[in-house]
């Protein structure tokens, strides 16, 4: 990790996860969400996107799952509950509140992704005309985000009991830390 990032409460980055806000900064990961083994967060130098009165490179909310091998590339915006899928890539677009970006699939161009989306395994979603058709999130995917996000808040109170208070193996603070190395 480097830049400035802050972490909010019972958040669980992986080992082997990347965090670069050196060119793109600062990036925000809001509280119970989880970033697995392999994924990368990088931002575009000067590239920000709006959420209430703050510029961000990458702004996460509460209970999003960015699964092992994503990218998320500012500027980005990801809502509340959203499950970004192995080895997805969201760069340059917003992803509304309790959204599902399958694996492979590839989300960009500036697209704004409405709430409770599905975009489907593979998909290129490089346009708004294609990110408006997409249809709403199947409840077994729902169920299975959900899963996720369960088995992942298991994993910052264990890291606390093992290790301490406002560390985890990979030496990141998960406990509403803003960090700047």
């Amino acid at each position: 990790m480097i830049g400035d990032v802050t972490i909010d409460k019972d958040v669980f980055i992986a080992p082997s996860a990347t965090l670069r806000a050196d060119e793109g900064t600062p990036f925000y990961i809001g509280p119970n969400s989880n970033i697995q083994d392999g994924s990368i967060l990088h931002g575009l130098a000067n590239e920000r996107i709006r959420v209430g009165n703050k510029r961000y490179s990458i702004y996460i909310g509460k209970g999003v799952s960015v699964a092992h091998g994503a990218i998320i590339h500012g500027p980005c915006f990801v809502g509340d509950n959203v499950f970004v899928g192995f080895k997805a890539i969201v760069f340059n677009a917003s992803v509304g509140r309790g959204s599902y970006i399958s694996m492979d699939a590839i989300v960009m161009n500036g697209v704004r992704i409405a709430p409770d989306r599905f975009v489907p395994p593979g998909a290129h979603i490089d346009t708004q005309a294609k990110a408006d058709k997409l249809g709403k999130v199947p409840k077994d995917s729902r169920e299975f985000a959900r899963e996720v996000r369960r088995v992942n808040r298991e994993f910052p109170p264990s890291y606390h009991a093992l290790f301490g208070p406002h560390q985890c193996s990979c030496g990141i603070s998960y406990d509403r830390k803003r960090l700047v190395k």
